[in-house]
């Protein structure tokens, strides 16, 4: 009888235990490590490329197209460039707070923000490369839809930075999948500066010879003659050349979003422990500036993304005046992009392998003797094909490793601050800030040097008070600032026995927090 009685009790609590809500029975945690497939990476990866895409042809061609296409007026087109720049780092930390806010919805939290600002996003940038048949309002349209643009693909990017958080809870599964982002990611430049320069490169402006030997009003006037005869001869068809890129690049956007959104599950278990109570954004901004490791790793970044920044800014100018391979830009740049693409599953190893810590030292610094030599001997091109490619295996790991490490800072700070949640889009919304301001800054010293120094726009030639200018540009700064940032990350507290026993510690955390929903699921079910 007393057997029986107790058999009827197991009978009753589990049917009480069936009549629960589906969010009072914790399942049991699965004690096999949770692996993402091959498959659900390449999804994953693909998102990233883009933010990339559009944004390494815009880098390189918008200035161009606004002055030489749109004809614009060159104060009006800077102030474009630069109000946009300046708005496309504004609107990173204000995605972050609305993300923040947001509620677990069926689709994720983050997931709604990449679907629907995508077709939104394709058709501004599409507008971007339009030129409207108005004679006044051109500034206020390329204005108005840069901002827009801008807008909108950070909507994209921004939570598609976070989403690295919520895919898996390991380590090793998060810095795998980043390792394939960076490698699509920079991909996403190549077939970006693929792209536009093949559709649009055959619009080439003819140079000014010796411009310095020129007067002022005798080179105006060569720069009038050759606008008219390189406008009169190819306006419409260049215009229609870059609408056809904008196409193409919109085109591979929206297919990037499709795969992403069809081949990503958002999980919500991945990042939060515990509540889904909506946090302060303030609060959280707050608490998250004030973590040591965050503020030391993007401190160290500042400095080594500008460093980049600037060489990346200038390399084409160097290239063409200083060493004199005007006609071989692309393919130099093409050797560096390359390069890069095929580095970044040497740097996920090596990271895995050695440490983040130690392959920032390698990575980073390995770009520093091949800087020194470039400037130091006579212009060679096969010395330059070189540097580029060792370039690019440097830059491979300055792509990869941030994004690799935010996440380790994220579960850092995750131990320290339990009781808070739901902060990951202010992490990455602010080092994406931070990223594009190094850009403003290196776009606003470039472009200051070079005026100072006595840049003659499309001169053949250059004096030599330039020359040494795009020197320094591509060489003495960046070493400095790489050295100054590799000093920084001494500093940097989170090696590979402390990321061991964070992870240690959030797994404790977790079966604690699954423990316990569990007794809280059982004690309820005999309640009832």
């Amino acid at each position: 009888m007393a057997g029986g009685g107790g058999a009827e009790r197991v009978r009753v609590g589990a049917a009480a235990a069936g009549l629960l809500p589906p969010s009072c029975r914790q399942p049991r945690r699965r004690e096999s490590r949770e692996r993402l497939s091959v498959c659900s990476k390449l999804c994953y990866a693909v998102g990233g490329a883009p933010y990339q895409t559009t944004g390494c042809a815009l880098g390189f061609f918008l200035q161009i197209y606004l002055l030489d296409v749109a004809q614009l007026d060159p104060f009006y087109a800077s102030i474009i460039l630069f109000v946009g720049r300046a708005w496309d780092a504004i609107t990173d930390p204000m995605v972050g707070f609305f993300i923040s806010k947001m509620p677990w919805t069926r689709f994720g939290r983050l997931m709604p923000w990449i679907i629907f600002s995508t077709p939104f996003a394709v058709i501004s940038y599409f507008l971007i490369w339009f030129v409207p048949d108005i004679s006044r309002g051109q500034v206020m349209w390329y204005l108005i839809f840069y901002c827009i643009f801008q807008t909108l693909v950070t909507c994209f990017h921004v939570p598609y930075s976070a989403l690295t958080m919520f895919i898996s809870r390991e380590q090793s599964e998060r810095d795998s999948a980043t390792a394939y982002r960076m490698t699509v990611e920079v991909l996403g430049t190549v077939l970006g500066t693929a792209i536009q320069g093949q559709i649009v490169g055959k619009a080439v402006t003819p140079c000014i010879e010796n411009p310095p030997f020129l007067s002022e009003n005798n080179f105006s006037a060569a720069i009038r003659n050759v606008n008219m005869t390189h406008y009169s001869g190819s306006l419409a068809d260049t215009r229609n050349a870059y609408m056809v890129a904008a196409g193409v690049i919109g085109g591979l956007y929206i297919l990037c979003a499709v795969i992403l959104s069809v081949g990503v599950r958002e999980k919500r278990e991945s990042s939060e422990l515990q509540s889904d109570e909506p946090v302060s954004f303030f609060r959280g901004l707050k608490l998250v500036m004030n973590h040591g490791a965050y503020i030391k790793l993007i401190t160290g970044f500042l400095f080594t993304s500008l460093a980049f920044m600037l060489l990346e800014g200038n390399f084409a100018l160097f290239c063409t005046y200083t060493l004199g391979f005007r006609n071989e830009f692309q393919n130099i740049l093409l050797a560096i992009m390359l390069s890069a693409t095929l580095t970044i599953p040497f740097w996920q190893w090596f990271l895995t392998r050695f440490g983040k810590k130690t392959a920032v030292y390698v990575g980073i610094s390995s770009a520093v003797p091949f800087l020194i030599t470039v400037v130091v001997l006579d212009s060679n091109l096969v010395v330059t094909y070189i540097v580029a490619v060792a370039a690019g295996i440097s830059v491979a790991a300055a792509f990869l490793l941030p994004w690799s490490m935010l996440p380790d800072v994220i579960d850092d700070f995750k131990l320290q601050h339990p009781e808070s949640r739901g902060h990951e889009a202010i992490f990455f919304s602010f080092y994406v800030f931070f990223t594009k301001f190094t850009s403003g800054v290196s776009l606003g010293i470039s472009t200051l040097s070079l005026d100072f120094a006595g840049y003659q726009t499309r001169g053949c030639s250059q004096p030599s008070e330039v020359n040494i200018t795009l020197k320094l540009l591509v060489s003495a700064v960046p070493v400095g600032l790489i050295l100054l940032g590799l000093l920084l990350f001494k500093l940097y507290p989170i090696d590979e026995e402390k990321r061991r026993e964070n992870k240690k510690a959030l797994q404790d955390l977790r079966e604690e927090s699954n423990s316990s929903s569990e007794s809280d699921s059982t004690e309820l079910a005999n309640i009832v």
